[in-house]
């Protein structure tokens, strides 16, 4: 399974409601604003730090440019929209909003 999340986690609990639910070896891919969820040094960078044990953890290039975040948790890989056009063909996709 693809879960997809486009939310902040410091203004909305879909990530939180997403890795509640996720199975281990499911797939998440943060875009839009849920980018902000792969920083590390943050009051959530906890969630995907205990995430990226169970789950690959991608997060949209173009998303993390445009919110000018470099300081990324270290397990979560950098995607670009080719890259989330192939995740969509090979999972089926669970998008949290």
């Amino acid at each position: 399974m693809l879960h997809t999340v486009n939310k902040s986690p410091f203004q909305n609990s879909s990530l939180e409601n997403c890795l509640r639910v996720a199975q281990p070896g499911d797939v998440i891919l943060l875009l839009e604003d849920g980018v902000y969820a792969a920083s590390a040094g943050t009051a959530k960078s906890s969630l995907l730090e205990q995430a990226v044990k169970r789950h690959t953890v991608y997060a949209i290039e173009a998303d993390l440019k445009a919110r000018g975040l470099a300081n990324l948790i270290k397990e979560v890989r950098v995607a670009g929209y080719g890259d989330f056009v192939d995740l969509v063909e090979q999972h089926p996709v669970h998008a949290w909003l």
